[in-house]
């Protein structure tokens, strides 16, 4: 059932969206400390499995996001695998769009464990995993450590939290999280995929569809949540 269902929306989405274009030349490839490529290979299986070329690039557009993205521990250190992992996620999704950048994002916060809607990681009702935030915490994610760590153990299944919030940022990117990443997807692309989003959106309704039900919330985390299927 899985194969049937599933593997079609995603083949999709990957051909719509995420379908490799405009990469960087080799000129502007930035060099990653050695200590950060040891981390990536033993625990990113995406970048494990590129060529060495590809590698390189993977390598550099990690670089560069380090850099123009601060990173931050509430109630815990931030470690290099920390900020490798939170890096990968974020290149992860956007390795076939050449060297995106992501104006939306100033920080990402990193939490111990989960937390509530009022930020607190301490005490009782704390079931976030992951949040882009809004108003006044525009520019800033908000993550789990526990569900960082997790997306990218063979435990993760097809979740991972961070990937799934870096693509709200990306479907952001044209001002509305509403699901139709209008700056990645061709005009005429557009109608097509709003009517399969909502045909499995109903099969999920109907218990036909092995996609998470999260992503009944809202056409935003169909996305979301189908683009952690295909990563």
């Amino acid at each position: 059932m899985y194969f049937i269902i599933t593997i079609p929306v995603i083949a999709l989405i990957a051909w719509l969206i995420f379908r490799k274009r405009n990469h960087s030349t080799d000129t502007n490839i930035q060099k990653l400390d050695k200590a950060y490529r040891v981390l990536l290979d033993g625990h990113v299986n995406y970048y494990h499995k590129l060529n060495k070329r590809s590698r390189k690039q993977f390598e550099s557009r990690v670089a560069g996001f380090l850099q123009y993205v601060n990173i931050e521990g509430v109630g815990t250190e931030i470690t290099d695998l920390d900020r490798v992992l939170i890096a990968a996620s974020a290149i992860i999704p956007v390795f076939g769009l050449g060297d995106w950048r992501y104006d939306n994002l100033t920080n990402v916060i990193l939490y111990p464990d989960t937390f509530d809607k009022d930020y607190q990681f301490e005490g009782e009702n704390r079931s976030i995993l992951g949040m882009v935030g809004s108003g006044y915490m525009n520019g800033q994610m908000l993550l789990s450590r526990a569900a960082l760590l997790k997306g990218f153990s063979p435990m993760a299944g097809k979740e991972n939290t961070a990937i799934h919030e870096f693509v709200h940022l990306l479907d952001n990117a044209d001002g509305a999280t509403d699901g139709m990443p209008e700056q990645l997807m061709d005009h005429e692309y557009a109608a097509p995929w709003l009517s399969l989003m909502h045909r499995e959106m109903h099969r999920i309704k109907d218990g036909k569809s092995d996609i998470n039900p999260y992503a009944l919330t809202s056409e935003a985390e169909f996305f979301a949540v189908a683009a952690e299927y295909f990563f």
